[in-house]
């Protein structure tokens, strides 16, 4: 189901062609990071820490420089140290997570690493490498970490954004706040005050295919890396940065990614086996185990959270003030800024005060997961806004629709919203026949919405007309959400010419000019912008190509599906085939390059609508029905947005109802497998229903919006307030797990 605020009448923006990607990868043909394979290439392996926290006291590589088949054998000291020579804080932290040099600082830290003929060789080999630990106290949790006394993970540390500046170091590495108005006052003028204390736990972005990385080193210092990355940029500034070299020594291919929702934004093997590769002067492959996937990459953050809101009778918010604390894991950099900024953005708030802190712990740095930060946020805001509405009779919906951020609302954390569409979204719910569908026995709805900024930044797309008048059009952004089919689809509309005349390419940092990562919804936003801006150049330089054939000034031309047509129909029309075939005597090849800084970011709104069954026996609960509404602006792709639209539910609900890292004492994972840990498979979920709600955004030239995270925010709330109206229990711990239910109707009994 669309809603659409108007209908421009497109021919291909908006159609539901075949996806251009589809039959490489069901016949197997598409080339995973892992399935590459070079001539003479060595197989590499990690060697990672068994503690939480540890100093290095020695490293011995000698029996394993030894083996049978071992080319190369390198450690932490093989690195530029970054800190000795002044670096910035960042980049001695993104070093110092791709490999230890005196501490480690979660179990599945990287000390060494080995090349060798076979993988068995690599495996033995990293066995072999000796390191020995003087273990140390560790922390795993916000709680642990902020406590007076507890050990430190960085003994210079001193907590940025508040003033003065603390004297002793701490865990904890930044504060955020926003405030405004008087909070003492709105409380004052509050019907009903509600306050709640929520936790959540680490969880994983679920990605199938792990890391992998390929290096190929040659002697004059320069290397190509091919990577599962999402963004082959990023790696290149990230991987030269660790290296020490300049990133035009680096030519990074992205592979075909197999699913990354943030987690592939990071580095962790590509330093790695281009070191291995310059000791071995052979290519060296690394690939992670699904093991080492868990216990060593980034997950998103655990947090411990406190909201307290107050409404009027007619239920109006007075004031809210929310408290967060999130896990950064061993370094500093958790999405505490991101959620500070969108907590409350969904509503026009008089007084607030939103306070929130980065908090480092000994677990692996947390890494981006879709809208990171945000769907922690939105579990405790959205939780404590469905105690109000039943505190004061109020339906769910209007009192959203009461508070409800709109075009000219100073969002919570600066600026002014332009056109958005969250009030369509609401509506959109209200609306369906979902929300009005009769509940059985254990049953219960919930509701909750949830904001995402997406973002803009810097893109460059190159658009190519071949001699038969098709089209290829280059980006750098990898295709992890559909972006070759909505490229090719504005391609195809600002050309005039079929969708199946466009290929669209992903190439490598040194075909293409610079691309950001693949993330923060940003790709068919600014990346689109990018392309549509090189085939609207290319439209110019067709046009003017026309007018010089048909002798006549420019503005006679116009270019209508496909064809330069004269305007007074004096000339018969030429198509694209047409001048591309005579491009070489109307001035040479047809091409065109744009690159943009994209600023026109439209933010995105989701409200989802979630009905639960609750066995009170088991604490088991079943999702029966699930709809989402998001804004998506213009849906470029349909069958795309859908898609995201329903993953971001999907993995939403496994966050609410299963999903957590389980931790030993010792700081060890005890379920770092699909096993162990559980993700929803297509058995445990009903069909997700979609509105697509259509409320362009201004600022781009097909209305877009990114609409790749915001689907991932409300679906935890919707769970719990759903769970909350079907056993009249407020769950305020993630996972909501059969063990934690029962526990809490126990608890309600007593």
């Amino acid at each position: 189901m669309a809603i659409t605020e108007e209908n421009p009448g497109y021919k291909w923006v908006g159609t539901r062609p075949i996806r251009p990607d589809g039959l490489e990868k069901v016949t197997g043909k598409a080339q995973f990071g892992a399935d590459l394979m070079l001539p003479g290439m060595l197989f590499g392996k990690v060697v990672r820490s068994p503690h939480a926290h540890a100093r290095i006291v020695s490293i011995d590589t000698t029996a394993a420089e030894a083996m049978v088949g071992v080319k190369a054998v390198i450690t932490g000291s093989d690195f530029p140290d970054l800190a000795a020579n002044g670096a910035h804080a960042s980049d001695i932290d993104v070093a110092s997570n791709a490999i230890a040099r005196e501490k480690v600082l979660y179990e599945g830290h990287v000390v060494a690493a080995v090349a060798a003929t076979t993988r068995d060789q690599a495996e033995a080999a990293a066995k072999a490498v000796e390191v020995t630990y003087e273990v140390l106290p560790h922390v795993l949790t916000v709680d642990e970490a902020m406590a007076d006394g507890a050990p430190l993970l960085h003994e210079g540390m001193i907590t940025k954004g508040v003033d003065p500046a603390p004297e002793n170091p701490s865990n904890v590495a930044s504060k955020i706040l926003h405030e405004r108005g008087d909070l003492d006052q709105g409380f004052g003028e509050a019907h009903v005050v509600v306050e709640r204390e929520f936790t959540t736990k680490p969880v994983h972005q679920g990605y199938i295919e792990p890391h992998a990385a390929v290096a190929d080193a040659n002697t004059d210092g320069r290397a190509h890396i091919w990577c599962s990355s999402q963004g082959h940029f990023q790696m290149r500034a990230y991987s030269a940065t660790v290296l020490g070299v300049s990133p035009g020594n680096l030519k990074v291919t992205a592979a075909e990614i197999g699913g990354g929702f943030g987690g592939k934004t990071v580095i962790y093997l590509e330093p790695l086996a281009v070191r291995l590769s310059q000791r071995a002067g052979r290519p060296v492959k690394l690939v992670m185990d699904r093991d080492e996937v868990f216990r060593a990459t980034g997950p998103t953050s655990g947090t411990r959270i406190r909201v307290k809101m107050g409404v009027s009778e007619d239920g109006k918010i007075t004031a809210a003030e929310v408290w967060m604390a999130y896990e950064a894991g061993a370094f500093s950099g958790s999405p505490v800024g991101a959620a500070g900024m969108t907590a409350i953005a969904c509503y026009d708030i008089p007084n607030f005060v939103v306070e929130g802190y980065d908090v480092v712990c000994n677990k692996p740095r947390v890494a981006a997961y879709r809208a990171p930060g945000a769907p922690m946020a939105a579990f405790a805001v959205e939780s404590v806004l469905d105690e109000l509405a039943r505190d004061i009779g109020m339906d769910p919906i209007d009192i959203r629709l009461a508070n409800a951020a709109v075009e000219g609302t100073q969002a919570s954390y600066g600026p002014k919203f332009p056109r958005i569409g969250f009030v369509e979204t609401l509506e959109a719910i209200k609306d369906h026949p979902n929300y009005t569908a009769d509940l059985g026995p254990n049953q219960g709805r919930g509701v909750s919405a949830g904001f995402w900024f997406n973002a803009g930044m810097m893109s460059s797309a190159t658009v190519h007309i071949n001699e038969n008048g098709s089209a290829t059009v280059v980006t750098g952004s990898p295709d992890i959400g559909g972006s070759r089919q909505s490229m090719a689809l504005m391609a195809a509309e600002e050309l005039g010419i079929p969708y199946e005349s466009i290929k669209a390419v992903v190439a490598d940092t040194e075909t293409v000019g610079f691309n950001d990562v693949t993330g923060g919804s940003r790709v068919t936003l600014a990346t689109g912008a990018a392309v549509v801006d090189a085939c609207r150049i290319i439209v110019e330089d067709l046009r003017a190509r026309a007018a010089k054939t048909w002798d006549v000034e420019v503005d006679q031309v116009e270019w209508v599906e496909g064809q330069a047509q004269h305007v007074e129909g004096t000339q018969p029309p030429l198509s694209l085939n047409d001048l591309a075939a005579k491009s070489g005597r109307t001035g040479g090849p047809i091409s065109a390059n744009a690159s943009l800084n994209s600023r026109g970011v439209g933010a995105g709104f989701s409200t989802q609508l979630c009905d639960v069954e609750v066995d009170p026996e088991t604490g088991v609960t079943r999702v029966v029905r699930y709809l989402t509404a998001q804004d998506a602006g213009r849906a470029i792709s349909p069958d795309y947005v859908e898609g995201q639209m329903q993953g971001g539910v999907v993995q939403g609900i496994g966050w609410a109802l299963n999903e957590e890292y389980i931790h030993n004492p010792d700081g060890v994972m005890e379920n770092p497998s699909f096993l162990d840990y559980r993700i929803p498979v297509a058995s445990d979920l009903p069909m997700i229903d979609c509105a697509i709600v259509e409320v362009p955004n201004p600022a781009h030239p097909y209305g877009v919006r990114g609409v790749g995270e915001v689907g991932i925010v409300p679906p935890m709330a919707a769970v719990g307030n759903a769970i909350r109206d079907a056993i009249d229990v407020r769950m305020t711990d993630l996972p909501m797990s059969p063990v934690r239910i029962l526990e809490a109707l126990n608890e309600q009994s007593d």
